[in-house]
């Protein structure tokens, strides 16, 4: 419902600096630089080769230049980022490419070029190997090319295994691309850094999603110039900043209910099944367990398996079904839930007169603004046998989900926790038990719970339409004028 828009970013973004987490290896790395090959300073130039000092992270690696000067670096001289879902043969390949460069000796004044050191001792051994295997008898037509096989391995293999690495991995080089990449570590950090230290579903999930990011911002710049993919890197760039946002407050939300719990107060954002999307607020739990001939759900009474004919229909009633999760775009939540009004039963694209039929039956005998689940009206059904008479409900939503992801009605798209999403699944009087690892029994969850969860739901939905009603689509059907 709500237009993509960028959060203020509080939080202050340092420049990212080589081996931040360990300066002493910085120190190392670049002592060693200084003392063994070329390093950065005023006179250098493109043709230089500047030796490299290599960090490695989780989502790839930098590639940073020792300043004469002895001081940090500001800037990587290449960024490499490994894909998403990265295997050991990827990772192999990133220590392959940021092993320390091969040492080299210039041949004659003269005469261009160099050779690798192993190339040149692997051959003064093949030489004094295949002297012996000639004096031992083996026949030089064999001693003298396995001889030379060596050297010219170890000279041109290593270039032939680099392209074969490079291609399992993306890297930049040039000032306003690792600039850019740059900017995005350094959001990305703090996000890998939550999710190291909490088994949060969410924390992880944004370190995946910021690993998306990464590896298609580097194939953009691999094939493109800033400017040119501008637009592209500018939408990237906000997606991270919302997801930096975001895990911001679940880590402040963890932080307040951490409190909270010590006061001996209730958690204000999550709920007896754990977090909800951003947004929730918390809902009064039933004190008591339900009693015979009442109902813990929102604006329920007692139900049964036939409704009246004379009962009075109600306008503003929202139906909520699970589905099959999806993400709406980049850098997204997943949908798993939704909730729709209930006259989006009668859209032309929905199944019909299926999407009538079941909204005959969702209106008749509700309060105002009440929520209906799925599976109450399946319960209402004699736990499913009465859908025949009524119409195909798995059309139905599969329908509803195409309207609100092409924007022809709106909607309430939630990411409900498993066993919240499990509860809204089943019957108003059923129990769904889970098993607890730690106390090693299982853990039974029932009316209450669900009535809890559509009371979380309940609260969310009241905020988004405290200004305007869900909008159920043009160009609706009529009512049906008879119940089913």
């Amino acid at each position: 419902m709500d237009p993509l828009h960028t959060p203020p970013w509080t939080a202050p973004q340092q420049p990212l600096r080589p081996f931040a987490c360990d300066p002493k290896r910085w120190d190392k790395e670049s002592s060693r630089a200084l003392r063994a090959g070329h390093v950065r300073g005023p006179g250098c130039s493109a043709a230089c080769e500047l030796v490299l000092v290599f960090e490695r992270t989780g989502w790839g690696w930098l590639a940073w230049t020792v300043p004469g000067d002895g001081s940090a670096p500001e800037l990587p001289y290449r960024v490499g980022v490994l894909p998403p879902d990265a295997t050991c043969t990827d990772r192999l390949a990133v220590r392959w490419l940021t092993r320390r460069p091969a040492r080299r000796i210039g041949l004659a004044a003269l005469v261009p070029g160099s050779l690798r050191y192993a190339a040149v001792v692997l051959a003064v051994i093949g030489c004094a190997a295949a002297l012996h295997a000639v004096g031992a008898g083996v026949p030089g037509g064999i001693a003298w090319p396995l001889a030379l096989l060596a050297p010219l391995l170890a000279e041109h293999l290593p270039d032939r295994l680099d392209a074969r690495a490079r291609e399992r991995v993306r890297s930049v080089e040039g000032d306003a691309a690792c600039r850019y990449l740059q900017r995005l570590a350094v959001l990305h950090a703090p996000i890998v850094e939550a999710a190291a230290g909490s088994d949060r579903y969410e924390l992880r999930r944004s370190v995946e999603v910021g690993r998306h990011l990464l590896w298609d911002a580097a194939g953009l710049l691999q094939i493109q110039d800033t400017r040119s993919a501008s637009a592209q890197l500018i939408d990237r760039e906000r997606l991270m900043v919302q997801l930096a946002d975001q895990v911001a407050r679940t880590l402040e939300r963890c932080r307040t209910g951490a409190r909270s719990c010590a006061a001996g107060q209730p958690r204000g954002h999550e709920g007896p099944l754990g977090p909800y999307p951003p947004g929730f607020e918390p809902a009064a739990r039933p004190a008591r367990r339900r009693e015979p001939g009442t109902s813990l759900l929102k604006g329920y009474g007692p139900m049964t398996h036939a409704q009246p004919e004379h009962s009075v229909r109600v306008t503003d009633v929202y139906l909520l079904f699970a589905h099959e999760p999806y993400y709406p775009g980049p850098g997204t939540q997943e949908i798993n839930t939704t909730v729709v009004a209930a006259a989006s039963l009668l859209h032309p694209r929905v199944r019909q007169p299926d999407g009538a039929r079941i909204h005959e039956r969702l209106t008749r005998g509700r309060r105002p603004g009440e929520i209906v689940p799925l599976a109450t009206l399946t319960h209402e059904l004699g736990g499913g046998a009465g859908w025949p008479q009524v119409g195909d409900w798995e059309t139905v939503t599969t329908d509803l989900v195409q309207l609100v992801r092409t924007g022809e009605c709106d909607a309430l798209s939630l990411d409900l926790p498993e066993m919240a999403r499990a509860l809204i699944c089943t019957g108003p009087y059923s129990q769904v038990r889970a098993f607890d690892a730690a106390a090693g029994d299982f853990i039974a969850y029932g009316p209450a719970e669900r009535a809890a969860v559509l009371a979380e739901v309940g609260t969310f939905l009241a905020c988004l339409v405290a200004e305007q009603d869900l909008w159920p689509g043009d160009g609706l059907l009529p009512w049906l004028t008879r119940p089913v």
